[in-house]
């Protein structure tokens, strides 16, 4: 078994110096806690088993790891995560990825290193890294997305979901929806854009959309290309509250009214959503049920005996469309 002693003979350092590095002291130098990292993977150490089995024993933090806390939909969630956990007699660590990779397997270094009890993650993407977690044996539960791993997961039905908005605008009137989604790369964002496609070609409508960062600076920019198209929508389905917010910035400042003269439907709800005029039409999604679900499971993952089976479990919860003044056609 590689101990630390190898890791720092590898490294060229004293093993004080990988113990600090592996444990994130801020007085270790970035050269030498890159190295010693670079020379711990290469050698494939891992912590000691009785020492971290101890560890374990008092640790009570989760790690919970979202992509932009700024989203109500994620706000609502940590509120489930965490009211499940405090129950538990566990503590919530929230941390966000921004949908950075980078920032993501900083995260997950971190959790490992400090032996979380366990960890919640909306992944960044579906091979996100999570097997130094499993090899640590703290549990993971995936929300939101699926992950390639087998692990837990708590999730709605994006697509279905995305093309029961689309058939909507279009039973409302509205002749040419456009769909304004996240990033290609991001499973949910092409979930959903795969529902606004199947409902639009179905109905005999050519699908015009756009794949943009989930910020609302994205929903800005997607709104103002599509509407200097030749044959512009006449209405949109927004993947997400954030982006919403800069499709209704950019119609207010063109003039154009959202219920007259276009349609829209976004994709959560927001706590300002039925407060505008006209009421915003959401699809929303159980986000504190959610959340509360894969604490659950997390707690589940932790107490189950050594030796218990361990099939990833997947709950799938219901979403519902909440019809407003937006969507529905002035005549």
């Amino acid at each position: 078994m590689v101990k630390i002693r190898d890791v720092a003979l590898h490294a060229g350092v004293s093993v004080a110096t990988v113990s600090r590095a592996l444990n994130n002291y801020s007085t270790v130098a970035p050269e030498l806690v890159s190295r010693v990292r670079d020379s711990a993977e290469k050698l494939g150490y891992r912590p000691n088993a009785l020492a971290r089995s101890l560890r374990r024993q008092t640790t009570r933090v989760w790690s919970l790891i979202v992509t932009d806390i700024d989203n109500p939909f994620y706000t609502a969630l940590a509120r489930g995560v965490e009211d499940i956990a405090r129950d538990s007699g566990y503590s919530v660590l929230l941390c966000n990825s921004d949908e950075d990779a980078v920032r993501e397997r900083d995260y997950l270094q971190v959790a490992e290193q400090e032996q979380a009890a366990g960890v919640i993650i909306a992944p960044s993407g579906r091979d996100t890294d999570v097997s130094r977690l499993i090899a640590a044996r703290i549990p993971i539960v995936a929300i939101d997305r699926t992950m390639t791993a087998d692990v837990d997961i708590v999730r709605t039905n994006s697509g279905l979901a995305a093309r029961a908005a689309t058939e909507h605008l279009l039973a409302a009137g509205w002749r040419h929806p456009a769909c304004i989604t996240g990033p290609a790369d991001s499973e949910t964002a092409e979930d959903r854009y795969r529902g606004y496609r199947e409902a639009a070609l179905a109905a005999g409508v050519e699908p015009l959309a756009r794949h943009v960062p989930f910020h609302s600076d994205g929903g800005t920019e997607a709104v103002a290309e599509l509407l200097g198209e030749d044959d512009p929508p006449d209405s949109f389905f927004v993947a997400n509250s954030v982006l919403a917010l800069g499709v209704l910035d950019e119609l207010r400042r063109r003039k154009v009214a959202v219920g007259a003269d276009v349609g829209l439907v976004m994709f959560d709800e927001a706590p300002w959503a039925p407060l505008l005029s006209p009421a915003i039409t959401v699809l929303t999604q159980p986000a504190y049920d959610i959340g509360a679900e894969a604490a659950r499971l997390l707690v589940a993952r932790i107490g189950a005996p050594e030796g218990a089976p361990h099939g990833p479990k997947e709950i799938v919860l219901p979403t519902t469309l909440v019809v407003r003044e937006s969507s529905q056609r002035a005549v």
